[in-house]
């Protein structure tokens, strides 16, 4: 009995680390946004501070992509699909698109992957998906219609909008990518060599597109402001390099090796929530009634459709909120 209770208690500790790690994994996530939109606004192109974000993260995560370098013989086009799309693709577009339209609402719109997702499972694959999947999906469109205003014509820049969707349909491409090895058995690479091996070919993929050599390094040594409020430029990009990329990964891969995924996904989901109090606290970008009821919807929307089960005889679709939560869920957790 002594035994039982001391192994219980250690699991319940386990989880409860794991909790605790899942929402700083949210937290960190969600603060990219809101850390790099005055950034932005201070002059620098938004594929500058991508470039900024990616190769300074790169960086640290050396190490591992030299302890898990027989990554690059075994999953080459793993580490090309994380590294084009889960990383440059995700990135440049989001930020991008926050250049024009509020950070809360741009994840929403990428929250609208893992209904994507399920679409291409069933109408390019052919595939079925279960009737909660369905209903997800459903109710990620409504809830979408609610947070861009569909009624009064679309009230946010359509070229912003367009941008996070371009974020939302790179996830949905390093997904199928992604599934196309999920059969390898036991053989599953370490998630945190993949996400450093995925952070090196989006640096090299973003110098070439960035062209940081023209970048305004200058802005960097002044102060951005952050609704009224001035913060030197180096802080904000130090936070996120370090807690919104390297911490954020690290914590979200270790989290779910003390969670369920069904548990890590629903956390995940807090990441849009984290990201538009934030923006509405440090960027007085407030959003209306139908706005925050309409992103509830997406939430729970792409949270159906991210952990409805199979149909019977039928491979299991792809799906989740995001790739770096796709990527840490496979195979990982204990």
């Amino acid at each position: 009995m002594p035994v039982h209770t001391s192994v219980s208690s250690q699991g319940n500790r386990a989880k409860g680390i794991g909790l605790g790690l899942a929402v700083g994994s949210a937290f960190a996530f969600g603060g990219s946004g809101v850390a790099a939109k005055p950034l932005i606004e201070a002059g620098l192109d938004p594929l500058h501070v991508v470039w900024l974000r990616v190769t300074g993260a790169a960086l640290v995560m050396l190490p591992l992509a030299v302890r898990h370098r027989a990554l690059l013989r075994t999953r080459p086009a793993l580490l090309a699909g994380f590294g084009l799309l889960g990383v440059a693709g995700v990135q440049a577009f989001y930020f991008a698109s926050i250049s024009r339209i509020p950070v809360g609402v741009a994840l929403l719109v990428e929250y609208f992957a893992p209904a994507l997702v399920l679409g291409w499972v069933r109408f390019v694959q052919g595939r079925p998906v279960t009737r909660a999947a369905a209903l997800g999906v459903v109710l990620a469109v409504g809830g979408l219609a609610c947070v861009v205003e569909v009624w009064s014509g679309l009230s946010f820049d359509a070229v912003g909008l367009l941008l996070a969707l371009g974020a939302a349909c790179c996830q949905v491409g390093y997904f199928v990518l992604s599934d196309q090895g999920s059969d390898s058995g036991d053989d599953v690479p370490d998630p945190l060599g993949v996400i450093a091996y995925g952070l090196l070919v989006g640096s090299v993929v973003l110098t070439v597109v960035a062209r940081p050599w023209g970048m305004d390094w200058s802005v960097l040594a002044h102060t951005a402001g952050m609704n009224g409020a001035e913060v030197p430029a180096w802080l904000l990009l130090a936070w996120i390099v370090l807690i919104a990329t390297v911490v954020a990964y690290v914590t979200g891969v270790v989290s779910v090796r003390r969670l369920s995924p069904q548990v890590a996904g629903v956390v995940a989901c807090l990441e849009a929530v984290i990201a538009t109090v934030l923006a509405w606290v440090l960027l007085g970008e407030h959003l209306s009634a139908p706005q925050i009821v309409g992103g509830a919807v997406v939430l729970l929307g792409a949270f159906i459709a991210q952990s409805s089960a199979p149909a019977k005889g039928s491979p299991e679709p792809v799906a989740a909120s995001g790739p770096e939560r796709e990527l840490s869920t496979r195979g990982t957790s204990a």
